[in-house]
């Protein structure tokens, strides 16, 4: 949700490069008395250096500022500016990002593991692995980052579904360069107006412990989360424990035709606490085991003044333990211009899968008894060179009394086929399917949600189905090495429809076609894809617009 926000604060997204913090990441393994190390440019590489056996000697982290002024595309007074007011990631916080130390056999496997978790850090902008001298069967490695700008300064602006959204956000992504997140803001939703305050430290203390708190006080209620939990951090990573609590009070409403129909007040308690082990990461796969403790609480109430629904769902308490199983193949690939432009990203190909089940208990203070139940499963494909294919599918719901209640099963697939460089066809396909649904469960579609053509939640059901195609371009435009561009022509199609609430007005299919121009600010840390789309539903009637302008922010293209 960038609009203006995107544009204003990512020209105070300029960042660079500044000298590097050199570090030993542990005993460096005594060197004989004879030849001088190897020239870089002569050295082998990392995957040779594995084949011999290479142990690693020191690890020096080298981070760099946001802005690399010893470019001349980047040898800006406002870039030095930027550079000079950007305080860096400090080098511990990477140095404890690494899954590997001085002393240990070189890994390819860890290398490329540690590079996709800092990628995955919004505060790096990009990571390296040099060689810098090799000697006696010991290698130096040279850790380099980059910086992004990541204090966001921003005003938000959205569109989307014929309703507009809006907000005031200050938000730093590397709090002092300790990769600690605090963000302060007041925004304006469809549902609802808000005051947001939200910390997050993933090293808190410097341990593998992560910590958040957000609060917020809204319109029609308050939210407050908190959580403390030391995860599987890595593939290898032997336990995890954590606990985590939440506290809701807000206004849901019903919609029919992108129209609100009823309202009614929603409280909700949240508590989970868990406690996982891992034999960690053997011959290419992870076994994951969690057991937990869940309590979840939904209370409905009419609200004075909004107009009530004809049925309120019903109160239900759910409160017992669960069991959690995962399994993880260790198999990616690494693209670029697929869901960004002109940087890496990492596509999980092996099979991934989870289970858990758990049991609502009487005896435990829940309303009913009841078998609680959740899978998930992935896997992507490369049906040919250079071509992506991603399935995926979960289930979720429960058994009581003999009977599947609140069950919603569905399925997903993404297609990426590149042609050219610059230019990539995709195609994506979901479909959801709700089983004695609770009278709060409907699945909507709109321009909120996928049918881009239409008001925000103009459909809504029991069963969705949404087919998505669109010819992509990604611009070797970098505008002064901060913003990049690309283009999306596009077709969707769609509809929702069983159930109670179907809309009457258009209850068939529907379906849209547009175009749009995509903007990444990709120095920032706070640099989603800026989507400006004009679409054109192909099924309307006098109240819906003819063109549906989005202004959007998402992760991806």
């Amino acid at each position: 949700m960038l609009a203006a926000g995107l544009l204003g604060a990512a020209t105070a997204s300029a960042q660079a490069g500044v000298p590097t913090a050199a570090m030993a990441a542990g005993p460096v393994p005594a060197a004989a008395a004879v030849p001088a190390p190897a020239p870089a440019a002569d050295l082998p590489t990392l995957a040779e250096l594995e084949a011999a056996g290479a142990i690693f000697g020191k690890i020096r982290i080298v981070n760099q500022d946001i802005f690399d002024t010893a470019d001349p595309r980047e040898d800006y007074r406002l870039f030095r500016w930027a550079n000079a007011l950007h305080i860096r990631t400090r080098p511990e916080v990477i140095e404890r990002a690494l899954l590997f130390k001085s002393g240990e056999r070189v890994s390819t496997r860890l290398i490329e593991e540690t590079e996709r978790l800092l990628l995955g850090k919004r505060y790096l902008y990009d990571v390296d692995f040099k060689p810098t001298a090799y000697r006696d069967g010991v290698v130096d490695l040279d850790v380099v980052t980059r910086d992004t700008w990541s204090l966001d300064l921003g005003i938000r602006a959205s569109r989307s579904g014929g309703k507009n959204s809006s907000g005031l956000q200050v938000r730093e992504y590397n709090l002092l360069g300790t990769g600690m997140a605090l963000s302060l803001g007041r925004s304006h939703g469809v549902d609802r107006s808000s005051n947001e305050f939200e910390f997050a430290n993933e090293r808190t203390f410097g341990s593998l412990v992560s910590s958040s708190y957000s609060h917020s006080t809204n319109s029609d209620g308050r939210s407050d989360a908190a959580a403390i939990v030391r995860p599987f951090d890595a593939l290898d990573a032997r336990w995890a424990a954590g606990v985590s609590a939440a506290q809701y009070t807000r206004i849901d409403a019903q919609y029919n035709a992108g129209q609100v129909v009823s309202q009614y007040r929603h409280r909700q308690d949240l508590f989970e606490a868990f406690g996982g082990w891992s034999s960690g990461l053997v011959d290419g796969w992870v076994h994951r085991y969690s057991l937990g403790l869940r309590h979840e609480d939904d209370a409905y109430a009419l609200e004075p003044g909004l107009v009530a629904p004809a049925q309120l769902p019903t109160n239900e308490k759910r409160v017992g333990p669960f069991v959690r199983y995962e399994l993880i193949e260790d198999h990616s690939q690494k693209e670029v211009n697929r869901n960004l432009i002109g940087r890496p990203e990492f596509f999980a190909l092996g099979l991934r899968s989870t289970v858990q089940l758990g049991l609502a208990s009487s005896a435990l203070g829940s309303s009913l008894n009841a078998l609680l139940y959740a899978a998930s499963i992935s896997r992507g494909f490369v049906p040919a060179p250079g071509q992506t294919l991603i399935a995926s599918a979960q289930i979720a719901g429960q058994l009581a009394d003999g009977q599947l209640r609140r069950q919603q099963l569905g399925g997903q697939t993404q297609y990426y086929l590149p042609h050219g460089p610059r230019w990539l066809f995709y195609a994506a396909a979901s479909a959801d399917v709700l089983s004695h649904p609770a009278v709060n469960q409907d699945l909507m579609l709109g321009g909120d949600n996928g049918l881009r053509g239409y008001p925000l939640r103009y459909q809504s059901g029991t069963r969705r189905l949404l087919l998505t195609a669109e010819q992509r371009y990604y611009s070797d435009l970098y505008l002064w090495q901060l913003f990049r561009f690309g283009g999306a022509a596009f077709v969707d199609v769609g509809r929702a429809w069983g159930g109670a609430n179907t809309n009457a007005a258009q209850p068939g299919w529907l379906g849209d076609l547009g175009f749009g121009l995509r903007i990444i600010s990709s120095r920032s840390a706070f640099g989603n894809a800026l989507h400006l789309d004009l679409a054109f539903p192909l099924s309307s009637t006098p109240a819906i617009q003819r063109v549906q302008f989005l202004v959007t922010s998402k992760t991806s293209f």
